[in-house]
């Protein structure tokens, strides 16, 4: 007999349209025989979700079949994970199975929401589509990030979209100077440095001025934040070069390390913060063939009215 099939159901707990989706998505795993599995925190909060939805209009109580990850279960036993949030749950999850390399379906129910696979009209398909294993695995670079403090390694952390280092007090500029490739840049004072992955260019990256950069490429990128500089424009660099921020003496004050807006480190004045890309990927899981233009005119809106293709153009010559 086989092992009976697991996906991994990550929400965000807080929001009772994603409870909703969670419990939607439950229950059309467990009818098509598969085991849903969550977190304990996550369990718990969608168990006391269905309670109240219950009592209030008779809905639909929690299925049984859940499994809780690292108690009844663990990654290595995890086809798939299915993330239903914004960019910010997606972002949560890659922390949780990076290391195992299980691949994310992400299900839109936030705003831009870049990183999901489909929006919350789209729920149902996704899912036969998970239990069909009709789906299609990409890898996303990530950046390994390291903290050296007078010369030791004081912190390790990684990154999907970027690594940034801020000035941690509004009303005081950082003081930086940048390396690439083992080679002093430029130094000035801004309000930080944004090392970006392809992923995290249409993210802080995209909002300070930063290029957009296709998936399949693979690149750094680098952006200053409100810098005083000549020459502080945003750079695009080969993927195997080590860039390197360091923050100053002269500072008036301490710096602070963000990877993903989720992971953080104060930097005080001397600490040097080193980017290089992972040899660890995040795994997506894509449901549809649409390039990557297709998406940047979705979630940007962008206007293409006016357009013929090029078969259309062709046709009138």
């Amino acid at each position: 007999m086989s092992a009976a099939r697991k996906v991994l159901l990550v929400t965000h707990t807080r929001r009772p349209e994603a409870l909703a989706a969670a419990l939607e998505t439950c229950q059309k795993l467990v009818s098509a025989g598969i085991t849903p599995v969550m977190a304990a925190a996550d369990q718990a909060e969608l168990s006391a979700y269905a309670v109240e939805q219950m009592a209030a209009r008779g809905g639909s109580s929690l299925p049984t079949e859940i499994r809780i990850l690292d108690r009844d279960t663990t990654l290595a036993d995890i086809e798939v994970a299915m993330v239903l949030g914004g960019d910010g749950t997606i972002l949560k999850a890659a922390e949780v199975v990076r290391e195992a390399r299980v691949p994310l379906v992400g299900i839109n129910l936030g705003h831009v929401g870049f990183l999901a696979e489909s929006e919350r009209d789209g729920l149902a398909e996704a899912v036969d589509r998970v239990v069909a294993k009709d789906y299609v695995v990409k890898e996303r670079m990530t950046l390994d990030v390291r903290v050296f403090v007078e010369g030791s390694e004081v912190y390790r952390t990684w990154a999907l979209n970027e690594a940034t280092v801020e000035k941690s007090e509004r009303e005081r500029m950082l003081e930086v100077v940048v390396e690439v490739e083992e080679h002093p840049l430029s130094s000035f004072g801004c309000d930080g440095i944004v090392i970006a992955t392809p992923t995290g260019s249409t993210a802080y990256a995209f909002s300070a001025g930063g290029p957009v950069v296709w998936p399949s490429v693979e690149a750094l990128l680098l952006v200053p934040l409100s810098a005083h500089a000549l020459f502080a424009r945003p750079l695009v660099i080969k993927p195997d070069a080590l860039v390197a921020v360091e923050v100053l003496h002269r500072s008036a004050g301490h710096g602070v390390l963000w990877c993903d807006g989720r992971r953080t480190w104060q930097l005080p004045p001397g600490a040097r913060v080193e980017v290089v890309q992972s040899d660890k990927p995040v795994l997506l899981a894509r449901l549809r063939n649409s390039t990557f233009t297709d998406r940047l005119v979705k979630k940007f809106s962008l206007p293409v009215a006016g357009w013929r293709g090029a078969d259309e153009v062709h046709k009138a010559e």
